[in-house]
């Protein structure tokens, strides 16, 4: 994506923005503030969870059977270890200039002596990871979240991370391995291999969740600190949840 093609899209999105701050102060019930397009939401997280279903969770179920745990746990290490990069940027621009600097430390150090990063020597002499993007730092410049949306491919989002998305992207450390030619192949084995370290984890999801997508969006919502930016919203649990 380029920068022009980043700019336009922002261009729409601070217009989705501006719609979205719109219908948060129309009426509704508390639970229902952060999430006023939860019919078009449920499609859309019905679409991803079809495809994850036909596509990704079995792409990741072979290739867990392929390839072991070490090397999944490596290769997790060493696509963190560049996105420590952009969280040492973006802890800079939130003047966390301490974090910034632990950030590039940690970088420094598991790049020279974890191998390039596919070792965490950095977590182990107390250099503690501490992950940014773009969406936190307009948090941190006083942004609210303003509605949940759910985008197809990329899953949960508010209409803030939504903004800082294009940015967010074109920070992959897909960009690293050939001026990002290979970005295509380099985001599936990050997607893939992710994907593959949380197959036990979605299972025992699917067998206690009521609604999973009240359970993704809160969950979402909770890391994100959207609660915070609105006391008002309702944490649906599963005796709240829909059936």
């Amino acid at each position: 994506m380029t920068a022009s093609l980043a700019r336009r899209v922002s261009f729409w999105l601070l217009l989705l923005l501006l719609g979205g701050c719109a219908s948060l102060r129309g009426p509704g019930a508390p639970g229902q503030k952060l999430d006023p397009w939860e019919t078009w939401n449920r499609k859309v997280f019905s679409f991803n969870e079809s495809l994850d279903a036909h596509v990704l969770k079995p792409a990741a179920t072979a290739y867990s059977e392929i390839v072991p745990a070490p090397v999944r746990l490596a290769t997790d290490h060493f696509f963190g270890n560049i996105a420590d990069i952009w969280s040492s940027f973006n802890l800079l621009l939130q003047g966390r200039f301490k974090a910034s600097v632990q950030q590039t430390m940690r970088f420094a150090v598991n790049t020279t002596l974890g191998l390039a990063g596919l070792l965490d020597i950095s977590t182990e002499v107390g250099l503690e990871k501490n992950s940014e993007d773009l969406g936190k730092t307009f948090g941190r410049w006083g942004f609210g979240t303003g509605a949940y949306v759910v985008w197809p491919l990329f899953g949960p989002s508010s209409v803030r991370d939504s903004l800082a998305m294009p940015w967010d992207r074109l920070a992959s450390p897909a960009l690293v391995f050939n001026g990002g030619a290979s970005k295509t192949a380099i985001i599936s084995l990050q997607t893939i291999n992710a994907r593959a370290n949380f197959l036990r984890a979605g299972e025992m999801l699917d067998g206690i969740a009521l609604d999973k997508y009240t359970f993704y969006r809160d969950a979402y919502l909770q890391r994100r600190g959207s609660f915070d930016d609105d006391e008002e919203y309702e944490v649906l649990t599963p005796a709240k949840a829909p059936p």
